[in-house]
């Protein structure tokens, strides 16, 4: 058990709702809950822990309603599921024996890409378009992504969501959508891995999953309103937001080498 107070037990699951409602939309709420955790003195391994656990309700619950709405096809998702779930308890064992550090330094400039390309592109609407890779291919590409969630986690939805718009050639709320699904999956098999060692809090993260799952429903509902209007800026917004927090980290390899500098 963390010894905290109920006021940091409050914000804790008050930044839970604001990162589900973020990331039913664009992904990167864990630019939230992760820095939240960390700040009330929770170990890193175990923040991550009790961050998966509260942001798989809320992923579960985005998905859920994605699905009911028909921007899901299932059908479709049998291969990136399981390539998803490997890669994701892959990262959870890898990060009880590697320090996440170094791969957060190289983070920063791959999400800088990604924002300018959600900011910039010119095709980025809510129509599909041409697929450019067949089943495997997306496996990989949604198994590599699995892999980061479950070793470190935010900003995984941007990445899925990048893979989902370049090479399944959905649109923005299609792909949205799907992101939320092996967002799931790899949330829950990280959590799975991740418990397992014992690095779960786990009455905090039920009351965070609680408010998180509030949040993801009312996000989920404003992207489907109003698709690529909202979720583009606001997939740009995040990605620029976590790539601050990161190069501003005072652990971060690249913070220290620019320090140097």
């Amino acid at each position: 058990m963390m010894e905290y107070g109920f006021d940091t037990f409050l914000l804790l699951v008050a930044a839970a709702g604001a990162a589900g409602f973020i990331d039913a939309m664009a992904g990167g709420g864990g630019l939230i809950t992760l820095p939240a955790l960390l700040t009330a003195g929770v170990p890193p391994v175990a923040a991550l822990g009790t961050n998966k656990l509260q942001s798989t309700f809320g992923t579960a619950t985005a998905a859920f309603r994605f699905a009911r709405a028909g921007h899901v096809d299932i059908r479709r998702m049998g291969v990136p599921i399981l390539c998803t779930l490997a890669g994701a308890g892959a990262g959870a064992l890898t990060v009880q024996v590697i320090d996440p550090a170094v791969l957060a330094a190289i983070l920063p400039g791959l999400l800088i890409i990604i924002a300018g390309h959600f900011l910039l592109s010119p095709r980025m609407t809510d129509e599909d378009r041409t697929r450019r890779v067949g089943a495997f291919g997306f496996g990989v590409a949604a198994g590599s992504v699995g892999f980061y969630d479950g070793f470190f986690g935010p900003g995984a939805g941007s990445f899925y969501m990048l893979a989902f718009i370049l090479l399944a050639g959905l649109g923005l709320l299609r792909a949205t959508a799907h992101t939320k699904v092996l967002n799931f999956a790899s949330n829950i098999v990280a959590l799975a891995v991740l418990a397992a060692g014992g690095h779960v809090l786990w009455i905090t993260g039920l009351a965070m999953a609680l408010a998180n799952m509030v949040g993801a429903t009312i996000g989920a509902s404003t992207a489907m309103r109003f698709g690529a209007r909202v979720i583009r800026p606001l997939l740009a917004l995040m990605s620029v937001a976590l790539t601050i927090k990161m190069v501003s980290d005072s652990a971060n390899p690249l913070a220290q080498y620019l320090r140097i500098q």
